[in-house]
């Protein structure tokens, strides 16, 4: 492939709060060869002028569900599904995500392994969806949250390593388990643990020693604190749920700033008009709001994702609104907000090296948007193009 140079108005880098004016970005062979503010171009680049847009790494989102079509009834809807017309959800959820900007999605929770069956395809497409790393079925209890895609084990620390290894023998990425219940399944409580710490440490060292990393759905304080006991690498959600509310634990908070564990903080939603949080949620709002800020105040990486799939204000695209609304709901800086989705979203992913960030010897993934998202988030859905491993896409 031919250089590719590409011009924008400025360019946040996914770390740095300054912005580089008139920068123009070189690409060869799917790879960002350096970034330079202004001056003369190769003579054999062809160049992409995107005019007066930011450009900013292309966005990770490391918690999504392409199985769930976001409709007001996902599970009900993929029960109806067979495996192929299942598929061609995923396909278009993928789709989606990668036209909002999306380049990266981790799948924390499939049916029967399908998103295997996709992963390979954008590596040699990339028009055909976001690099997907895939957890394959999350691992639950036998009718534990999301027993219903196929990942429900039976007790004790031993069906948990047989459970770890048959998913590493198929081929995924990343180990995910459900420690907790959640609001998607009928019998479960987000804040009642369904497994214990041997139960977990089990996941942890099996997946280790298969050299995944592994990732927790936890909401209750009990249930995220045998998660940071048993060392895993993230956990999801993190709410600090109660029975009738939420309230973090600061020893459990200090235990996770300790170990540097990244909180998925799966708060991006995309409005839609006439359709509202799910009551129980909006009831929770502050005291959700107040968990997040006592996390961020520990220093504990928060990690901006969607959950996208599991209702109408999750579709594939929803994460670009998310650093808009950690900046109102949070108060954190846009940098921050942003840094969020892209370079600090790698990292937690595993991918630190190679995504995240506009740097020399990083995948040629960006997004340019309309606006300056560095002075406004809300601007990061005005996308203008999007180019994955060097290919413009949008």
């Amino acid at each position: 492939m031919d250089m590719l140079a590409v011009r924008a108005d400025r360019l946040f880098d996914g770390v740095s709060a300054n912005p580089v004016e008139k920068p123009t970005v070189l690409i060869e062979n799917g790879r960002i060869l350096a970034v330079r503010s202004g001056g003369d171009l190769p003579a054999d680049a062809e160049v992409a002028d995107l005019g007066a847009v930011t450009l900013l790494p292309g966005l990770v989102d490391s918690h999504v569900h392409l199985v769930f079509d976001a409709s007001p009834d996902p599970v009900g809807r993929l029960a109806e599904a067979d495996d192929e017309q299942a598929l061609v959800t995923m396909r278009a959820n993928a789709r989606l995500a990668l036209a909002s900007g999306i380049t990266t999605v981790r799948d924390l929770g499939d049916r029967g392994y399908l998103s295997l069956r996709l992963r390979d395809k954008p590596t040699a497409d990339p028009a055909a969806g976001p690099l997907l790393l895939t957890a394959g079925p999350p691992i639950t209890t036998g009718t534990g949250h999301c027993w219903f895609l196929g990942g429900g084990v039976g007790s004790g620390p031993e069906a948990i390593r047989a459970a770890v290894r048959e998913h590493a023998d198929r081929g995924v990425d990343v180990i995910k388990l459900m420690a907790t219940g959640g609001e998607l399944t009928p019998g479960t409580a987000s804040h009642v643990s369904q497994f214990g710490v041997a139960e977990l440490r089990a996941a942890a060292d099996e997946a280790h020693r298969c050299g995944l990393p592994v990732t927790v759905h936890a909401h209750g304080g009990p249930g995220i604190a045998d998660a940071v006991a048993a060392g895993v690498d993230m956990i999801e959600h993190g709410t600090f749920m109660t029975a009738d509310g939420a309230a973090a634990d600061p020893a459990v908070v200090e235990a996770i700033a300790a170990a540097g564990i990244p909180i998925g903080a799966t708060v991006a939603l995309k409005p839609v008009p006439g359709v509202a949080r799910p009551p129980r949620i909006e009831m929770m709002l502050p005291l959700l709001i107040r968990v997040f800020l006592e996390l961020r105040a520990a220093g504990i990486p928060l990690v901006c994702s969607s959950d996208s799939g599991i209702g109408p204000l999750k579709p594939a695209d929803a994460l670009a609104y998310g650093p808009a609304m950690m900046v109102n709901l949070l108060g954190v800086a846009p940098a921050e907000a942003l840094r969020s989705v892209t370079s600090v979203a790698a990292r937690a992913c595993g991918l630190g090296d190679r995504k995240g960030r506009i740097a020399s010897g990083y995948d040629a993934d960006l997004l340019a948007v309309v606006g300056d998202p560095l002075t406004d988030p809300a601007a990061l859905p005005t996308v203008a193009a999007v180019f994955r491993a060097g290919h413009r896409v949008r």
